[in-house]
């Protein structure tokens, strides 16, 4: 049976450090890790923070380090992330356990942790060749994330001892300011649907409905499905987690989740194969996230919308970073386009006043 999981490769130019340094480090640390055979390999072409494996004779562990160059602090805080881990693990299955954390910039250049490698198959933009995704694989696959997502929002994050993660009283008003506010910074052109989407959800704000531990990045390529894809294993990247509203953490999702019939201008926005037969559609992912979390949704498309405004920011951003010359990398290069589309998107489905059936006149 071919092994379809996640393999690291290569380490990517300027993005090594000094396997001396690190050694060292490991020696305190880590030390069944600090031999002289010591292997570094990278994982995945994300745009956050950067996760390699390490490898020393049968042993192996994964390190999570923050891109170099990047000022965004709270987007890649390695330290809150390893706190996060390190607790929830205690009480949830699908957390990787993090064992070690580094805030020496001087070791690999930024602030990092150590945790446990979780073996498994994760769906990225493009599907490993060979790998079978019938549509009753993908139903199997689809609903067990939604189903991982809702675990997420109905757990004790108390008896975690995560209850001083966030300040959850006025969360939707502080992320729909912040956001307006990171993207003024990382502004490099004039882009009327962006102030227009601004606009729209500044006048459109919503009551609370509850704070839950939400992890406002879950999607396909942050979930490790079992070998056999017969299930959810782990959930990945916690950096951005957080006590909040669990609905901007269901419109999170939804951002990331094109369905088949969806227009061109969506299809481009493809984060993992939301899109192929078997693979429920939007808004049955909410109706299965009402009926597992026992929470109302019926005003989804507020944040359907605002996950959209996040994810023309985060293209902003990455857009600044190459035309400021911090990065190179030709992917950088189109995120203006990217910016507008994601935009235009969202005032469509706002224009239709649902989030699903959005190629219908």
């Amino acid at each position: 049976m071919t092994d379809f999981s996640d393999q690291p490769g290569k380490v990517r130019d300027g993005q090594g450090f000094d396997l001396a340094a690190l050694r060292i480090w490991l020696k305190k640390s880590a030390p069944e890790l600090a031999g002289d055979d010591l292997v570094v390999e990278q994982f995945g072409r994300g745009y956050s923070n950067l996760t390699y494996l390490l490898r020393s004779g049968s042993r192996e562990v994964v390190l999570r380090r923050a891109p170099p160059g990047v000022k965004i602090k709270s987007a890649h805080d390695m330290g809150r992330e390893y706190r996060i881990l390190s607790r929830l693990a205690d009480v949830w299955p699908k957390a990787p356990r993090a064992f070690a954390a580094c805030d020496d910039e001087s070791i690999v250049g930024t602030p990092f942790y150590l945790m446990e490698r979780v073996h498994g198959v994760i769906l990225r933009q493009k599907v490993p060749r060979g790998l079978t995704l019938d549509a009753p694989t993908m139903e199997r696959v689809s609903t067990s994330t939604i189903d991982t997502l809702a675990e997420i929002h109905t757990l004790d994050y108390a008896r975690a001892g995560l209850s001083d993660l966030g300040k959850p009283a006025g969360y939707i008003a502080r992320q729909v300011n912040g956001w307006a506010e990171r993207y003024r910074k990382a502004q490099t052109d004039e882009v009327p649907q962006v102030d227009a989407l601004g606009a729209w959800l500044v006048a459109n704000m919503p009551k609370e409905t509850g704070a839950t531990l939400i992890h406002n990045d879950f999607k396909y390529d942050n979930v490790v499905l079992a070998p056999d894809l017969s299930g959810v294993r782990a959930v990945l990247d916690w950096e951005m987690a957080t006590l909040g509203d669990p609905l901007m953490d269901l419109g999170t999702t939804l951002g990331y989740w094109i369905d088949a019939d969806d227009p061109p201008v969506f299809q481009v926005m493809v984060f993992g194969p939301t899109n192929l037969p078997g693979n429920i559609r939007r808004i049955d992912l909410v109706r299965r996230w009402q009926e597992k979390t026992g929470r109302d949704a019926s005003n989804v498309l507020y944040y359907y919308a605002n996950a959209l405004f996040k994810l023309a920011v985060v293209a902003q951003q990455l857009y600044k970073r190459w035309k400021d010359g911090l990065t190179k990398e030709d992917r950088y290069a189109i995120m203006l386009e990217g910016v507008k589309a994601v935009t235009s998107s969202a005032l469509h489905a706002i224009d239709k006043g649902r989030i699903d059936r959005l190629s219908e006149s």
